[in-house]
């Protein structure tokens, strides 16, 4: 097999199919912030008011001169 080759090599900087939930598996063990935070702050008593923002934003940015690709 020729070094580089896909097939029986592992791919270097390529995340692997557990690696992530490995990842989230040793910050929760460490004490993860956001989990902590997440348990504190009811999250969803913003919800209305950033969909309210995002959509005023979208309005504003869908104002004015359409542009042409070619």
């Amino acid at each position: 097999m020729k070094p580089g080759s896909y097939w029986g090599m592992r791919m270097r900087g390529q995340t692997g199919f557990f690696d992530i939930d490995e990842r989230l598996r040793e910050l929760s063990a460490k004490g993860d912030e956001l989990e902590r935070l997440n348990a504190l702050v009811d999250f969803e008593v913003f919800r209305g008011d950033l969909k309210r923002a995002y959509r005023a934003r979208t309005d504003r940015e869908a104002v004015g001169r359409l542009s042409i690709t070619c």
